[in-house]
């Protein structure tokens, strides 16, 4: 098959984040973070486990850089951690929390690898959360001015800038489902917290303007795709309530200037609104430059045959379940990752396509994709993870079809480095392109590593070979 060659000067690279992969929990001043307190509550994290140490990457610059510059990448996404900088939340900045990050931007720099900051990755100080959190104003506030100090402590040598990493979890993962820190499972938090970490990226967008700092500034919600299960209104239907609540609650505000209104209006049958005050949509969509987007699974979906009624019944789950009105249907035979998410790349090209269509074709960097396989090393010490380069090579085709199909798109940073910790699942659930043994922390480059490699250096890709490999 023909070779698939991707746009001159496109960024390829991959990602990590603080709170995932750092360590070093309380040195050089740092304060504990809200995910510092979740994992330490009974349950809430798969086996106790913590980011007390994770990958140790606090003390192993040198060693990560070195990875990235093996593998080809031209940009690396890391996010910096906000109670490593402010430690209070706001006021006094730590100098040596931001000498991390000085070092290892000078450390990419010097090996031609682009950094691509993200100020935000979910490790809000647990100070600020005592004091309400993302449900309070002031916390955007605060927000602000810890971007500012970053901002002002590597102007210059940071060209690419994200506010916000996946605006879906901080509020409704975290603030309605329960499943993520701070761990509530309330609609009206949920809606809150969305709406103040959006006013916290308008306003980090206009204090960069402000600044007048070069570069470019823009965030990086979550998207999944909701293909129709049929052609039936009721399931076109479904599919546009479960795209506003996932997609266009966060991308709406700032494209567009304000909420998509059937949401508002279901929301507001449950008696939840958006705490909205005046110039607030204003400042949420100062243009920004690119969209960052994160993609992993999508789903066919169907509205339920007996919908539950819309109303307050007391019970979060089944309010839920009546404010969308979606179910998911596998009707393809999808394969699953072991983290159970659907490999669906047909959805990747489809939402690209959406977002250029919608939204008019903002320039896009796909900020997270990949793959969650758990291979350990054989004897031999190789990680043989064939089904994740067949993940990689379907959605790196996808990406191809999407910018053959005009979209903006700038580059890709793979979905993780290295092996870290995941979330409420601890270090049960590996994505990352380099194994990590979490005992020793000793990092072995995977198949899929040396394979994306490849790719990376010859801008290129040519589908089928993938195959071969896979199992």
């Amino acid at each position: 098959m023909s070779l698939l060659k991707f746009p001159s000067g496109f960024l390829w690279g991959a990602a990590t984040s603080s709170y995932q992969v750092e360590g070093a929990h309380d040195e050089d001043g740092r304060s504990p973070s809200i995910w510092d307190t979740f994992s330490r509550q009974p349950g809430r994290v798969r086996e106790a486990h913590n980011g007390d140490v994770a990958c140790d990457s606090y003390h192993r610059i040198d060693e990560d850089v070195a990875l990235l510059k093996a593998l080809g990448a031209k940009t690396y996404r890391f996010s910096v951690a906000w109670p490593r900088v402010v430690p209070t939340g706001r006021g006094a900045v730590n100098e040596k929390g931001l000498d991390y990050y000085r070092r290892l931007v000078d450390a990419l720099i010097a090996a031609d690898i682009e950094p691509m900051l993200t100020l935000y990755h979910w490790d809000l100080p647990q100070c600020l959360q005592d004091q309400g959190g993302w449900q309070v104003r002031q916390t955007a506030h605060d927000f602000v001015a810890y971007a500012e100090a970053v901002f002002k402590a590597l102007a210059g040598r940071v060209r690419l800038w994200i506010t916000m990493n996946e605006p879906w979890c901080i509020a409704n993962l975290s603030h309605q489902m329960g499943e993520h820190a701070p761990g509530l499972r309330d609609h009206q938090a949920a809606v809150s917290a969305a709406h103040h970490v959006l006013l916290a990226h308008g306003l980090a967008v206009r204090k960069f303007r402000e600044l007048g700092l070069p570069g470019e500034i823009g965030m990086a919600p979550n998207v999944d795709w909701r293909e129709p299960y049929s052609q039936r209104q009721e399931d076109l239907d479904a599919c546009r309530r479960g795209l506003e609540w996932f997609n266009n609650w966060y991308l709406d505000p700032i494209y567009r200037g304000h909420y998509p209104e059937e949401m508002l209006q279901r929301y507001a049958a449950l008696g939840v609104e958006p705490p909205v005050e005046s110039g607030d949509m204003e400042i949420i969509s100062s243009k920004t430059d690119f969209l960052g987007i994160n993609y992993y699974t999508g789903s066919y979906t169907r509205a339920h045959d007996t919908p539950t009624p819309l109303q307050r019944t007391g019970d979060v789950t089944q309010e839920l379940a009546a404010l969308l009105n979606v179910g998911s249907v596998d009707v393809t035979g999808f394969k699953h990752t072991d983290i159970g998410w659907a490999h669906f790349p047909e959805g990747f090209y489809r939402v690209l396509l959406w977002l250029r269509d919608r939204y008019g074709n903002p320039p896009v960097y796909i900020t997270e994709n990949g793959a969650c396989y758990n291979d350990e090393p054989d004897a031999d010490g190789r990680v043989r993870d064939g089904r994740r380069i067949a993940y990689y090579e379907h959605h790196l085709i996808a990406l191809h079809r999407a910018i053959r199909s005009g979209c903006n798109l700038k580059g890709y940073t793979a979905w993780s480095l290295l092996d870290n910790f995941e979330w409420a699942w601890g270090y049960t659930m590996r994505f990352g392109l380099v194994h990590v043994d979490f005992k020793t922390l000793k990092r072995t480059p995977k198949d899929s590593f040396h394979w994306l490699k490849q790719v990376y250096e010859a801008n290129a890709l040519r589908p089928g070979e993938a195959g071969r490999l896979a199992h």
